[in-house]
């Protein structure tokens, strides 16, 4: 299957197509945004506090004065660096613990894998709170917490993949003809285990972002002044029944923006698995 064919086949899944578009459109958002925003996402003005909606303020403003739309806007380029920081961050040690596992087996693999299984006996979002306490909360923090919960999901993922390309007749032939290990291993294996990582990867964008806001709402995320999503959600919580816009616009923000990864990382799925391609 080529990249053209791949591409058409992207097009023609509604499920892509349509994750892509949302992506896309976020993107564009925080590229633009200081030209977009009409307003400071940090300066306060408390003559305005608590506005709804309407067309001075778009989406109204929070109980400091500060625009709503102007914060949700630059929100979206702190949870964009969010989930791409997060991913590559539990997407490479996880991957090259998967790759070690599931070629070298034996001691090793058993090593790793209890390893991330200690891992994985804790939720997800006890363990990034549980590292983000330890490190003191921080945006940077929050990003290395939701990295490193995921570490054990690529693992596991890259580990099941190599077991199978081992044992295929060219990965064998490869060995008997005298290729090293860091050879077999990224040069042969590694490309063909990809399809799987990167459909992971996608979605685990989503995911990371749904975490670093769960983690912003508990307070242990970025810090004030910061406009992160979940914090300005956890801000309007407070405001639920005089001000519900406050909570609102930063809550619909985290949904299309998980929603778009998800859509565009279901579609991958069904067109990089040969099996669902098939039917």
């Amino acid at each position: 299957m080529n990249r053209w064919d791949m591409f058409h086949d992207l097009m023609d899944n509604r499920s892509a197509t349509a994750g892509l578009i949302i992506i896309i459109l976020i993107v564009i958002t925080a590229i633009i945004g200081p030209w977009l925003a009409p307003f400071s996402p940090i300066e306060p003005i408390p003559l305005d506090r608590l506005q709804g909606p309407g067309l001075i303020h778009y989406f109204g403003t929070d109980s400091l004065g500060r625009d709503v739309f102007s914060r949700v806007i630059y929100g979206t380029r702190i949870s964009l660096m969010i989930g791409l920081i997060s991913v590559v961050i539990s997407l490479v040690p996880g991957t090259l613990l998967g790759l070690l596992s599931g070629y070298f087996g034996k001691r090793v693999d058993s090593f790793i894998m209890r390893t991330m299984d200690v891992l994985l006996a804790f939720p997800a979002i006890l363990l990034a709170i549980f590292i983000t306490a330890i490190l003191e909360p921080s945006l940077t923090n929050t990003m290395i917490a939701v990295g490193i919960v995921y570490i054990p999901h690529y693992a596991r993922i890259v580990r099941s993949s190599v077991l199978f390309l081992k044992e295929q007749l060219y990965i064998q032939s490869v060995s008997h003809l005298g290729g090293s290990h860091l050879r077999t291993i990224f040069i042969h294996i590694l490309p063909n285990a990809m399809p799987p990582i990167i459909v992971y990867a996608t979605l685990g964008m989503g995911t990371a972002v749904l975490q670093a806001a769960a983690l912003g709402f508990l307070g242990l995320g970025a810090q004030p002044p910061q406009p992160e999503w979940g914090a300005m959600l956890s801000e309007g919580r407070q405001y639920i029944q005089i001000a519900p816009h406050v909570g609102a616009f930063p809550g619909l923000a985290i949904l299309f923006l998980v929603l778009g990864f998800n859509l565009f990382g279901d579609g991958l799925r069904d067109i990089l698995d040969p099996s669902l391609r098939s039917q």
